[in-house]
């Protein structure tokens, strides 16, 4: 990684056309006992009427970015049946479209041919990566950021071909 790498945060900023992620595991860091999953396996669901309980600093910044005419798209590979988690995911992704993100699922069976990275990106503009490393257990156990030539063009390889096969998120069905 050169040291000049950016951050995600300048990453973001610096955007000029498209910001991609690819999400591939089925469970996240989930803290069981406390927070918004304990909460949302006890039913609470959040109201899309009541924006203002939901709005967060992460989908302002989605919203100015979108605003600036990037295109910010998130795919999602899942196994099916999906997890606990994913559902829980499946059911606030609506704050992230409301942002202004477009969001699509695919099964993790049609994904069996897709030449995928190994871990969780995001790409900006074709060129910047940002890999998430994760734990057996989910939690998140740092980044990588490279514009190395070969990893871009296998995420954005990646990415392409799961977005094709992949279903918006208004027409995927959990359950």
């Amino acid at each position: 990684m050169p040291s000049s790498a950016p951050t995600f945060d300048e990453l973001i900023a610096n955007c000029t056309r498209s910001a991609v992620h690819l999400e591939m595991r089925d469970a996240y860091a989930v803290d069981y006992e406390e927070g918004p999953f304990a909460a949302w396996r006890n039913g609470f669901r959040h109201d899309p009427a009541d924006r203002a309980s939901w709005w967060r600093p992460w989908l302002d910044l989605i919203q100015e970015t979108v605003s600036r005419g990037i295109v910010v798209r998130r795919a999602r590979i899942v196994s099916e049946p999906v997890s606990e988690y994913t559902r829980f995911l499946y059911d606030g992704t609506f704050t992230n479209v409301a942002a202004g993100e477009h969001v699509r699922w695919l099964p993790r069976r049609r994904a069996s041919d897709i030449a995928l990275p190994g871990n969780d990106f995001w790409l900006f503009d074709g060129q910047w990566i940002h890999w998430n490393h994760f734990a057996g257990d989910g939690s998140w156990t740092g980044e990588e950021i490279t514009d190395d030539p070969a990893a871009a063009k296998l995420c954005a390889e990646a990415f392409d071909t799961v977005w094709t096969r992949a279903t918006p998120h208004d027409q995927y069905d959990v359950h």
